[in-house]
């Protein structure tokens, strides 16, 4: 059954993919494409996606049912931290791909959770990223949160949207950072020359923000921990490569993290994560133990801290 929004719109001027994203909780191409595929009319009729409404506008949205995915689901093993009807959190280990993209069609975190939850799972990414309510990359380890239904991912992307989701990482990076914490505000968007990278930039980016704290020093290296207020692509590998300090391990953001390519990418997991549950409306918070990579890294390179 196909799901039907209705609004009537009551506020100043503002473009209709905006306003939908807002009241959907669902990103602007998500909502550009509901429009480009006909699926919002505007009293009655179809229209462009940078329509302004106006007083009174009646705004009909009609998400389609899911397409079957043509992703297949796979026996793989999973850390489950937590799971229940609406969500479930999910301990991500290094080198798996979160969902299925061009080369990575099997594997993935997606193809474990179809074997696992059947067809409990979210449909609002579409169908390649079903459940995903946010990502990691690839060689990052750590806690991801994974939505069972529509209902669900809409609640917990509001809170990301709203910087309400408790997001903590631990990285060693390059070089003794000097102070003991700091806050990082600097834009996010695409590389100016190299568009598969992620770059500081003023031009087409968005605003991104970090702290930092550091655990400990060793001769050049830092253990550190850090909170993502944005969860812009790459941003934590971003902003310590651009103070100078690349996360160790990390090829593409840096050459001084490539030092330590033995790791097989860069050495940060996503450690602690939080939210508001959709249903019960209680805070609910989930830490995991650092994985044999990042706790033998430190050990071998002569950190007193917890391995």
């Amino acid at each position: 059954m196909m799901n039907k929004n209705t609004f009537l719109f009551d506020g100043d001027l503002i473009r209709l993919d905006v306003f939908l994203s807002e009241k959907l909780s669902l990103t602007r191409s998500s909502v550009q494409k509901l429009i480009e595929g006909g699926n919002v009319t505007v009293n009655g009729n179809i229209p462009d996606k940078s329509y302004k409404l106006k007083l009174n506008d009646e705004v009909v949205v009609v998400i389609p049912e899911p397409k079957p995915l043509s992703v297949e689901a796979e026996n793989i093993p999973l850390h489950i931290l937590y799971e229940d009807e609406y969500l479930l959190v999910v301990n991500k280990p290094k080198g798996m791909v979160v969902h299925p993209a061009t080369g990575n069609y099997s594997g993935t975190l997606v193809n474990a959770l179809m074997w696992h939850c059947k067809n409990s799972l979210s449909g609002i990414n579409g169908v390649l990223r079903p459940g995903i309510v946010h990502r990691i990359d690839k060689d990052t380890s750590g806690l991801l949160i994974v939505a069972k239904n529509d209902f669900a991912h809409q609640h917990l992307t509001q809170q990301i949207k709203e910087h309400s989701f408790t997001r903590e990482y631990e990285a060693v990076v390059v070089g003794n950072v000097k102070a003991n914490e700091g806050t990082i505000e600097l834009p996010i968007g695409r590389h100016p020359v190299n568009r598969k990278q992620m770059a500081v930039t003023y031009k087409n980016s968005k605003p991104a923000k970090t702290y930092y704290r550091v655990l400990e020093r060793v001769d050049g290296l830092s253990h550190i921990r850090l909170t993502l207020f944005t969860g812009r692509t790459h941003q934590i590998r971003v902003h310590m490569s651009y103070l100078g300090h690349p996360v160790a391990g990390d090829l593409v953001y840096g050459r001084a993290g490539a030092k330590y390519k033995a790791l097989g990418g860069q050495c940060l997991h996503a450690k602690k994560i939080g939210f508001i549950h959709p249903k019960t409306e209680q805070y609910m918070e989930f830490e995991s133990e650092l994985p044999d990579y990042f706790a033998g890294f430190l050990k071998e390179q002569g950190f007193n801290g917890n391995f």
